[in-house]
């Protein structure tokens, strides 16, 4: 304490451009402060301390102003030589050039003949030919519109582009994994060929719409946050939500993988014992909205998802699906570029498998229904919803 009161008071006396000394002080051990490069106290304009060792001489490396001294790329540290080289940090590869090409294991893939993993092994192992030569390098690249790819001596051709609208039920799960033992998706779709998909997820609680195909750009744009395509859910939770709740969820909530972007929220009635609130996301992390909820002390009891983009619930019983119209698919990548501030994909969606029939898992085969206009209202649910006013 005594210490610092008396560099205190050396301080206030010091004149305007004056350099204070390091004195002596025997409190400290006795020796004068600053002696352990030197006995000098007094600093020099430029270099180290009074009378600090030469650094030309080879102990500490070039003097501190003679920067022309000193190897390119390399710092002087003490003891003299040059820092070793830790680990060497090789410039990333550029990526792949667009030239229409994809990778042989993505290819087999999106053909339907197995799992990217599974078509590793299938090359490495031998079992692959490109053009009547055989390839066991993982990373080839063939052109899909001139290539010939042949597994096993069985030509492999193309799938068409699927897509599907699903209607969710409660205990069906989104995974296509064969050991699954709860019922999955893709299982009420036995006669759909392709290999199928989900587009994103719904828990095993949660039901409502669902896409399926067997296209991982349309996945993708349709899932990424960066392209931002709306999904409404209607939201039961346990208790009464208040406005700071409410303020809480738009402005987003911090859960374990950083902050959410916020939610629109629309209270439909609410109770002491329960709320009824719909709720619009344009992102997908894990179980959002169970978390969000979770977080402001309002658990979820009931969860369905009522619309995507433009699509609802209208004509589809829990269990049932349907092939999306060629205009319906177009509408949503339109709205994934306009959310991404991008010019709308130039994708002939005229070839995907796009009919117009209803389809459901027990009435497949039966003859398709004349087509009818899907109306606005979402199947029941408040049109008012739609409302930019009441957001």
């Amino acid at each position: 304490m005594l210490f610092a009161f008396s560099m205190a008071k050396r301080h206030e006396d010091r004149k305007p451009g004056q350099r204070l000394s390091r004195g002596t002080d025997q409190k400290r051990g006795g020796k004068p402060q600053g002696s352990g490069r030197g006995t000098g106290s007094s600093r020099s304009p430029r270099g180290g301390r009074g009378d600090a060792p030469d650094r030309s001489d080879g102990g500490y490396g070039p003097p501190r102003g003679d920067r022309s001294a000193r190897p390119f790329g390399k710092r002087p540290v003490r003891g003299g030589g040059v820092r070793k080289s830790g680990i060497k940090v090789t410039a990333k590869a550029a990526r792949e050039v667009d030239d229409g090409k994809v990778r042989l294991n993505r290819y087999l893939a999106m053909a339907g003949v197995c799992s990217r993993r599974a078509a590793d092994e299938l090359i490495t192992s031998g079992s692959v030919e490109v053009n009547g030569k055989t390839i066991t390098e993982l990373g080839f690249r063939l052109d899909p519109a001139v290539d010939e790819v042949v597994v096993d001596g069985e030509r492999v051709r193309q799938e068409k582009k699927v897509y599907v609208l699903f209607n969710k039920p409660t205990g069906v799960v989104c995974t296509n994994a064969r050991n699954e033992q709860k019922k999955r998706v893709i299982d009420f779709l036995p006669d759909v060929k392709g290999r199928l998909f989900t587009v994103g997820r719904l828990d095993l609680d949660s039901e409502g719409l669902i896409l399926l195909t067997n296209d991982g750009d349309f996945a993708q744009k349709l899932t990424h946050p960066r392209y931002g395509v709306p999904k409404t859910y209607s939201v039961l939770v346990r208790g009464r939500i208040g406005q700071k709740e409410i303020e809480k969820a738009r402005g987003g909530v911090w859960l374990s993988e950083g902050p959410t972007q916020g939610m629109q929220v629309k209270v439909e009635r609410a109770t002491n014992e329960r709320s009824s609130i719909k709720v619009v996301l344009r992102e997908g992390k894990n179980r959002e909205i169970r978390r969000v909820f979770a977080k402001l002390d309002l658990p979820v009891l009931e969860l369905k998802r009522i619309r995507i983009g433009e699509l609802n619930l209208h004509g589809l019983k829990p269990g049932d699906w349907r092939f999306l119209l060629a205009h319906e698919i177009k509408e949503l990548l339109d709205l994934s570029a306009a959310s991404a501030g991008e010019a709308a994909p130039a994708e002939d969606v005229a070839d995907a498998t796009t009919r117009s029939a209803w389809n459901s898992g027990k009435s497949a085969g039966k003859k398709p229904a004349p087509k009818k206009p899907a109306p606005k209202d979402d199947g029941g649910d408040d049109s008012d919803f739609d409302n930019g006013d009441e957001w």
